[in-house]
């Protein structure tokens, strides 16, 4: 699955939910995150976010695709991190 993953925590917990989504998927820019995961690891992924959050402070948006050819990624200005598909 094609996951795009941005979050907006308050800054104590900044550090560690960034820590934590990149174990799962590429760093693109502040706290947006791109990459592909199996089903499992998505769900890994979600119930990690959730303990990290607090629900009445912190919001994550993931979009979720079940390819990435259905995604139409458009760049404006420079791209800061590219999303690799070298394995």
């Amino acid at each position: 699955m094609h996951v795009i993953l941005v979050y907006d925590v308050g800054e104590k917990r900044v550090g560690k939910m960034l820590k934590y989504v990149r174990r799962f998927l590429p760093h693109i820019q502040n706290s947006v995150f791109e990459g592909d995961l199996s089903e499992s690891k998505l769900a890994i992924l979600k119930a990690g976010l959730v303990e990290r959050m607090v629900p009445e402070e912190d919001s994550t948006i993931l979009w979720v695709s079940r390819d990435a050819r259905w995604a139409d990624r458009q760049i404006l200005g420079i791209e800061k991190r590219p999303v690799s598909t070298f394995l």
